[in-house]
């Protein structure tokens, strides 16, 4: 079991002894360092898609980048695409989330030699499907894949925040932690449990100066809403572009974002900009989401 150690010691000897370092007027606020240099982060998913747009975001602000997926190829042609400016020495670790005590071997195995302020959470999301369709053994992969792998990667990194001062979870979820979306059965049910079980973590690393935070995507043009957009055209027997018409429709902004849009909303949250910000979810979703 990780032990957070203690948290009124922590207090009185990293916090109130640096509160000098925060910021105490409004030009201060404006002159926030948004810099990660020296900064090393995991990002889960990033061969591909949003996951990508997020290694490539932090990585412009100078962060080293590990980029995690099943793909050597993908994750290969991803990393000659960061930015090395500041030097970094960006790395691939090949994972499969299907598989999470190879996952645990892996990390733990990889932590000898690395150690990380950032983590970000992504995982490509459950077959589209009406709940009532689902079958047992989908929503135990769908735990599998998402809360369970989240959870081991969380627990493996934290320790290595706490000692270096400075800690950033980012979970990439869904709108449908608010709103379920038809058609997502599944995934709906386990978006919802992430993002409970990062409020819970974030109320307990508060203390420590780590934040815990949830990104919610709205439609993003990525091979997922490819795959959602052809499903439901397949199940209606109508043409795809009447499906991509009516979701259009449901967006206040009237067109899809694009994954460097939701990585703008990751990087800041992983900046030190963002360092009183714990505990929420933040819709990029073009006003879609139909609720506060």
């Amino acid at each position: 079991m990780l032990s957070f150690g203690s948290k009124k010691n922590f207090l009185r000897t990293n916090l109130f002894a640096s509160d000098e370092k925060l910021p105490t007027s409004p030009q201060e606020i404006l002159n926030m360092d948004f810099s990660l240099k020296g900064k090393n982060a995991l990002v889960c998913g990033s061969s591909k898609g949003i996951g990508k747009a997020i290694a490539i975001a932090l990585a412009e602000l100078g962060t080293t980048v590990t980029l995690v997926a099943r793909n050597e190829d993908k994750l290969i042609a991803t990393k000659k695409e960061l930015n090395t400016d500041a030097s970094q020495e960006h790395n691939i670790l090949l994972c499969d989330f299907s598989k999470p005590a190879e996952l645990k071997e892996i990390i733990q195995y990889h932590l000898k030699n690395y150690s990380y302020q950032i983590l970000i959470n992504n995982t490509g999301g459950p077959p589209a499907g009406n709940i009532s369709d689902a079958k047992e053994e989908q929503f135990i992969s769908a735990f599998q894949n998402h809360l369970l792998c989240n959870h081991i990667l969380a627990m493996a990194l934290i320790p290595g925040m706490k000692q270096s001062g400075y800690g950033r979870i980012v979970n990439v979820i869904s709108t449908s932690v608010k709103i379920p979306i038809k058609g997502l059965g599944v995934s709906n049910t386990i978006r919802a449990a992430v993002a409970n079980w990062s409020k819970t973590l974030s109320g307990e690393l508060a203390p420590f100066g780590i934040t815990v935070n949830n990104i919610l995507p709205g439609a993003t043009k990525t091979e997922r809403l490819e795959e959602i957009i052809r499903n439901r055209a397949n199940n209606l027997k109508v043409n795809a572009e009447i499906i991509e018409e009516e979701m259009l429709a449901e967006i206040p902004m009237a067109r899809f974002a694009v994954p460097a849009e939701v990585a703008a909303a990751a990087a800041f949250l992983a900046s030190p900009a963002a360092s009183y910000i714990t505990g929420i979810n933040i819709p990029v979703d073009g006003g879609r989401t139909g609720s506060l």
